[in-house]
């Protein structure tokens, strides 16, 4: 058995990241909407309920475009491994019409 080394070196290039309590509880959006300029892609997530009129950004998000293509590469290889583990996620081919509704008798209460 090999001695552990009781005080490991700190790595140099590791990066610290602070997620807040409020942070992580995270929001939920179920659409994005992408604009872009010359120097900036403009992300704003975006959460849409059933019956209201109205929808709320919830976050934007700014980045520059070289920031924007890992992003769309760090998704693609997320969802390669998701579907890996549990199976291949099925896209609808027809684009939502806006305002979405989203189906299902309007309840009462």
């Amino acid at each position: 058995m090999q001695p552990q080394d009781q005080n490991p070196q700190p790595d140099p290039n590791a990066l610290n990241i602070e997620l807040s309590e409020a942070m992580a509880e995270g929001e939920y959006a179920n659409l994005a909407m992408i604009a872009h300029s010359n120097s900036e892609f403009v992300i704003d997530f975006i959460r849409m309920m059933p019956g209201l009129p109205k929808a709320k950004v919830k976050a934007r998000i700014v980045v520059t475009p070289e920031h924007a293509k890992r992003l769309l590469a760090a998704l693609a290889e997320n969802i390669e491994r998701y579907e890996q583990a549990h199976g291949q996620v099925k896209v609808q081919n027809d684009a939502p019409s806006y305002p979405m509704n989203f189906g299902g008798a309007v309840g009462e209460a």
